[in-house]
């Protein structure tokens, strides 16, 4: 194997995780050739990068940059550039702004005592001048996150006059608080961005922000997290939207509130992918939408906030055919009865049900016979140890995922439970391995795993192959909220 060429390494290596950096550093230490491949995949992302990589970083800067760092007082001891085997500024491919002033700020606090106003200054400084060097290093850029915050304003395309760092830019997350200047130029240099993500901060939305989306010639997907409850801001969001292009697939909005229309979503008739995540204790604008057709929609996931269900019911009737996966965290008898009636290729479900809702979830099971993966919500309405018995009792034989939320409530499920459980599932033909995850509130001390006796079985059924994946998981709104975010990047 160290005799592959770099093209082979290449396609083996880009399938090692991004944070497995214990496997990419091996590689280092093979041979030239692995060395050179591997890395380029340690360096590529600055969110994956310490406090050591920007030492190293520091000690790349040119001599003018360490000549004004000097001036100003700013000592930072770095390794000696002259042993360097690499500009490892060249291979920097995600870049985010934000996380080059976390790290270099934790950086100044690890080597200096200074006051609060001098680590202000500093890091300013010091991040300017690896910003500089990125923008003249970097041969192509292909993802930008710039949310702003008080210690940052910096003009990025100041740094290289030719602009070619950004020329080939597919990804861009930001924030609405970012000059003009900024956007606009932006816009005169990339039109083929495939994902624009925006943080509507409580200003004005920027003219030039529309500009930037509307001179996009193959947008793909677009997201917007609304931080800001003003009215007048808030009734420009509709035409700001109306400059997305109609080659859009995903789209995901989310807001503490929802005052507007939704009726511009009717435009993105390519969509495969649509989430909205709103405030809970309102309804979502969806007149306009409950009768529209996206003949191309595989994944809708509604979070907090709901439509009523007689509209949804509508809009699973025109779309539900197509649909692969489906979210929806409010229960309604009669939204599940209308997703077995309507979502029979549903690969991955979640949707609430209560005990007394147990023949709806069979009839799910049943008429969606290609769910692989399903996510249920065991709370006082609805308890593990039945919706279990549905489970292995109805479900096809593509089912290979089941993942159950506890909400503070004590599960039901005794261990004989668990093992009689598990001894029918291997009776499945064909018979599959378990994806098994437990979802819980932290610190809730009553959920399935919680029990010592249930841990020893599924333990057992591990050893035997039954279970090919156990995971347990405290509930994190962040990620909770950042899902789409992340499904939605593209390979840089």
């Amino acid at each position: 194997m160290s005799q592959l060429n770099i093209d082979c390494l290449n396609e083996i290596f880009k399938y090692i995780d991004d944070d497995d950096k214990v496997t990419l550093s091996s590689c280092l230490l093979v041979n030239r050739l692995w060395c050179q491949v591997s890395v380029r995949i340690l360096w590529r992302n600055v969110s994956n990068y310490n406090t050591s990589n920007f030492n190293t970083l520091i000690a790349c800067l040119p001599n003018e940059s360490k000549k004004i760092l000097n001036e100003n007082g700013i000592n930072i001891l770095t390794p000696n550039s002259k042993f360097l085997t690499f500009n490892y500024s060249t291979f920097c491919k995600i870049l985010s702004i934000n996380q080059v002033h976390y790290k270099i700020e934790l950086l100044l606090r690890n080597q200096q005592t200074i006051s609060y106003r001098k680590l202000t200054k500093y890091t300013y400084l010091v991040v300017k001048e690896i910003l500089k060097m990125f923008m003249n290093n970097i041969p192509s850029l292909k993802s930008l996150s710039y949310l702003k915050n008080l210690n940052i304003n910096l003009n990025l395309l100041r740094y290289n006059k030719e602009k070619v760092c950004l020329k080939n830019l597919t990804e861009l997350h930001c924030s609405s608080d970012i000059s003009n200047k900024f956007f606009y130029q932006l816009s005169r240099i990339c039109n083929n961005l495939l994902l624009i993500g925006i943080m509507i901060k409580c200003h004005s939305i920027p003219i030039r922000l529309a500009e930037l989306i509307s001179v996009q010639k193959n947008l793909k997907s677009f997201y917007m997290i609304i931080d800001c409850s003003m009215d007048d801001i808030l009734c420009n969001i509709p035409l700001l939207m109306t400059k997305l292009p109609n080659t859009l697939i995903s789209l995901y909005l989310s807001a503490g509130t929802c005052n507007y229309s939704l009726s511009f979503i009717t435009n993105f008739t390519n969509l495969q992918k649509l989430e909205l995540s709103f405030n809970s204790t309102l309804y979502l604008d969806f007149e306009k939408l409950q009768y529209a057709n996206f003949p191309q929609l595989q994944v809708l996931i509604i979070k907090f906030a709901r439509p009523k269900f007689e509209l949804l019911i509508n809009f699973l009737e025109n779309n539900g055919k197509n649909l692969k996966e489906l979210y929806l965290d409010h229960y309604d008898n009669s939204f599940n009865l209308a997703v077995a009636k309507f979502c029979p290729n549903l690969i991955k479900l979640y949707t609430i049900f209560t005990n007394e809702e147990l023949e709806t979830l069979k009839m799910v099971l049943i008429s969606c016979q290609y769910i692989e993966s399903i996510e249920l919500f065991c709370d006082e309405y609805l308890s593990d140890k039945k919706a279990l018995e549905m489970i292995v009792n109805y479900s096809h034989e593509y089912l290979c995922e089941i993942v159950i939320t506890y909400d503070y409530q004590e599960s039901r499920l005794l261990p004989e439970e668990l093992e009689f459980f598990f001894i029918n599932w291997t009776s499945h033909i064909p018979q599959k391995s378990l994806s098994l995850e437990i979802i819980r509130c932290e610190n809730d001390k009553t959920s399935l795993d919680t029990d010592h006796e249930n841990m020893k079985i599924i333990e057992k059924y591990i050893k035997l192959g039954v279970i090919k994946k156990f995971k347990i998981t405290d509930f994190d709104i962040n990620n909770y909220t950042l899902s789409f975010i992340m499904s939605n990047s593209y390979n840089v």
